[in-house]
C-alpha cells in the first residue's frame, strides 16, 4: 500500500530544549509562533493514513468521536456527539469522507474547507437505536459505502472499523463486508503528540492552575462540594474551555476509599479534600487532582501526602524515552499495602493514562496490565500519573495528579498548582 504523501515526522518542530512548553494563550497572532491549526490537521491526518497504511485494511470507518475529530478536523460534542450516527470514511487518497448529524454538514462545507465538499454529508443511523435498524437507515448507509469502497478498488479489502453498533456490524457483514478492529491502530496514531497538540494541552492545564487558585481562596467551612464544581465550570467555561466533561469534588469521611463523583456534602473545619478537573480547549484534555486540607492539617493527612508525593516524584524521575510502563507501575504500592483485595478494586488509584483528544488515550499504566504487558514509552507522549494514598486515621486520604511531557529531557510538568507539600487553604 501507498500513500499519496508521505506522513509528517512524530513530532514536528518539538524542540524545548532551550524553552518552557508554552502555554500561549487563545488566539493565535502574528508577533509570536503559537499553535498553528494547519499544521496540526495535517499532523493528525497523516498520522491517521500512517496507521490506515501499516493496518492492512483497504479503509477505516470511524464511529469513535475521537477518532472522527482526529481525520476529519470536525466536532459535534454535547448530546450528539455519542450518539453513533457521525461516522467517517478514511481511504488512501486522504481525502475523509464525513457523515454528519442534519445541518452540521452544510456547516461544514461552509467553514471547514479542508474537507471536499462533496464528502460532507448528512447522515443518520438511528440514535442508538431509538431509530430501530428495520427503518433501514443502516442498510443504506452500508450500501452507500460499499459503493463508495468498490470506486477506490478496496471492497475486498479489510474494513478497518474502531467502535460500532451491533445492529451496524451485522449489516456490514450481510453485505459482504469484511471488518477488523483498528481501535489500536487509531491509539498509537494518536499516541505521539505533535508541538501543537503539546501547547494545547499546556494552555487546558493552565486554565486549571487558575482555577485552582480560586478554589483555595473559598476552601472553607460551610461551603459545599457541588458548589465548588459549579464555581471551577463557570470560571472555566470564562477562561475558554469548550467542555468541562467532569469535576471529582471529594472531601471528610468521603475522601476513603475514594468515591469518583462529588456530592452536595458541606466541607467542615479539618476536612481534608481533593479535586479533579477534566475539561478540555480546542479538544486537547485534563486530568489534575489536587489535595487539600481545610484550616488546619492533622498529622495523619500530612503523612498520607508525603506518600503519596514520593510515588509520584519517583514515578517522574523514571518517566523517559525508552522507558517500559512496567517499570512505572512497579515503583508504585500494591493493592494489599492499600487494603483492597486485588488490583482490580484498586484500579485507577496508582494510576497512568494517555491525555489527548481522548481522556484516556496510551499509554495506560497500572499494576493491573503494565507488569505483564508493558508499553514502551515515547518521546512526544503526554499522560497524567496519579497516586492516592489513605490516611491512618480512616477517613482521610491523599490524591495527586500530574501532567507531563515525554521530552529529550525526560518528563516535564505541564500541571503548575502547588503540590509538592499539603496545602491548607485558609490555615487558622
Amino acid at each position: 500500500m501507498t500513500l499519496t504523501q508521505d506522513p509528517p515526522p512524530l513530532v514536528p518542530a518539538l524542540d524545548f530544549a532551550n524553552r518552557a512548553i508554552p502555554a500561549p494563550g487563545h488566539m493565535s497572532v502574528d508577533y509570536e509562533a503559537r499553535v498553528d491549526f494547519d499544521r496540526l490537521r495535517e499532523y493528525r491526518l497523516g498520522r491517521a493514513l500512517g496507521a490506515l497504511e501499516t493496518s492492512g485494511c483497504g479503509a477505516f470507518l470511524l464511529f469513535d468521536f475521537y477518532n472522527i475529530r482526529y481525520t476529519t478536523q470536525t466536532w459535534i460534542g454535547g448530546a450528539l456527539g455519542d450518539k453513533m450516527s457521525r461516522y467517517a470514511l478514511l481511504t488512501r487518497d486522504a481525502k475523509p469522507y464525513l457523515w454528519d448529524f442534519g445541518s452540521a454538514a452544510k456547516h461544514h462545507k461552509l467553514y471547514a474547507p479542508w474537507l471536499e465538499q462533496d464528502r460532507c454529508r448528512a447522515g443518520m443511523l438511528g440514535l442508538r437505536g431509538a431509530i430501530s435498524p428495520e427503518v433501514g437507515l443502516m442498510k443504506e448507509a452500508v450500501a452507500t459505502i460499499k459503493g463508495l469502497l468498490i470506486d477506490a478498488g478496496v471492497a475486498d479489502e479489510p474494513i478497518g472499523v474502531d467502535i460500532v453498533e451491533p445492529a451496524f456490524l451485522f449489516e456490514m457483514q450481510a453485505q459482504g463486508l469484511r471488518v477488523v478492529d483498528i481501535q489500536q491502530h487509531m491509539l498509537d496514531a494518536r499516541s505521539i503528540k505533535s508541538v501543537d497538540e503539546i501547547m494545547l494541552l499546556s494552555q487546558a492545564a493552565a486554565m486549571v492552575d487558575g482555577v485552582y487558585q480560586e478554589i483555595v481562596d473559598v476552601l472553607r467551612p460551610g461551603i459545599r462540594e457541588n458548589e465548588i464544581v459549579a464555581l471551577a465550570s463557570k470560571r472555566l467555561y470564562e477562561l475558554g474551555s469548550d467542555q468541562v466533561e467532569a469535576i471529582n469534588a471529594v472531601s471528610g469521611e468521603r475522601c476513603n476509599p475514594h468515591p469518583h463523583n462529588f456530592t452536595d456534602r458541606i466541607i467542615r473545619p479539618g476536612d481534608q479534600a481533593f479535586f479533579d478537573i477534566i475539561h478540555s480547549f480546542n479538544g486537547y484534555r485534563t486530568c489534575y487532582y489536587r489535595t487539600f486540607s481545610v484550616g488546619w492539617a492533622t498529622a495523619p493527612q500530612r503523612d498520607a501526602y508525603f506518600r503519596a508525593r514520593e510515588w509520584m516524584d519517583a514515578a517522574i524521575d523514571k518517566v523517559a524515552d525508552g522507558v517500559g510502563t512496567d517499570e512505572v507501575a512497579r515503583l508504585w504500592p500494591r493493592a494489599t499495602e492499600l487494603g483492597f483485595a486485588n488490583e482490580m478494586d484498586a484500579f485507577g488509584l496508582q494510576f497512568g493514562h494517555g491525555l489527548g483528544l481522548g481522556l484516556h488515550e496510551r499509554p495506560i499504566i497500572s499494576r493491573l496490565n503494565s507488569l505483564t504487558n508493558p508499553v514502551e514509552i515515547k518521546a512526544g507522549m503526554v499522560f497524567a500519573l496519579e497516586t492516592y494514598c489513605p490516611a491512618s486515621d480512616g477517613v482521610s486520604a491523599a490524591r495527586i495528579e500530574e501532567e507531563v511531557v515525554v521530552t529529550a529531557r525526560g518528563a516535564e510538568v505541564l500541571t503548575r498548582f502547588p503540590a509538592q507539600q499539603l496545602f491548607v487553604a485558609n490555615e487558622y
